[in-house]
């Protein structure tokens, strides 16, 4: 196999027996090489800005200098199709959030078999999210109390209506007609809505809707 078809991953480890054990099983396994690795976040963004990026990095999160969650956003501004999968040794659910929202593709301990670490990066190639069982447990209720918090902004079942039909497309005085209700309560009800929407206009408000699936 050339080189031009190997996977390309990089590593961002401070642990230097760590860093070169990992560096010898990816290299070590057909199809993949491990020509970088870094053990902070801002020697790995210096060479991203230089070389061509890789296809996975493989990233701490407990770095010194910046931190690995914050090291993921830089990483996904300059090369947004480089997949991160976050190796550590948290198993802390806030840190396991923090990491996905930035853009992480996956989560894996750092006790985890060579053979897992392997099948986890073959499997974030594949468009999968490798995670620890445990993990992913956390994240999913994590996710699920996240988006009943962002989706509450204390509308009524009646503002809810107004909002569906005007996301759909109908204008007040349509709305208003479907509903039976005066043009001036539905102009009413509106306003209403986008002060505890805190936005000013209807594509706003829309956007709102679609981001954090209020309906």
């Amino acid at each position: 196999m050339v080189e031009n078809h190997l996977t390309s991953i990089w590593l961002v480890e401070d642990n230097v027996q760590y860093r070169k054990s990992l560096a010898g099983l990816i290299s070590g396994t057909d199809g993949m090489v491990c020509p970088q690795a870094f053990s902070t976040c801002e020697d790995t963004i210096d060479a991203l800005l230089k070389e061509s990026p890789p296809d996975v990095i493989l990233l701490d999160i407990g770095l010194p200098g910046m931190s690995g969650i914050k090291g993921i956003e830089k990483f996904k501004e300059i090369s947004p199709s480089t997949l991160i999968v976050i190796l550590t040794v948290y198993d802390d659910s806030d840190k396991v959030f923090d990491a996905l929202c930035a853009g992480a593709s996956g989560y894996l301990l750092k006790d985890s078999p060579p053979e897992k670490i392997i099948d986890s990066i073959k499997e974030v190639l594949a468009g999968g999210a490798p995670m620890n069982m445990k993990i992913a447990h956390k994240v999913l209720e994590l996710f699920a109390q996240f988006k009943k918090k962002k989706a509450d902004y204390g509308l009524t079942e009646r503002e809810k209506e107004i909002l569906q039909h005007t996301v759909a497309g109908l204008t007040k005085q349509q709305i208003a007609d479907k509903l039976f209700l005066s043009f001036h309560t539905v102009n009413t009800h509106l306003k209403n809505i986008y002060t505890k929407l805190h936005v000013n206009t209807l594509s706003g408000a829309v956007s709102k809707v679609y981001k954090e699936n209020i309906l």
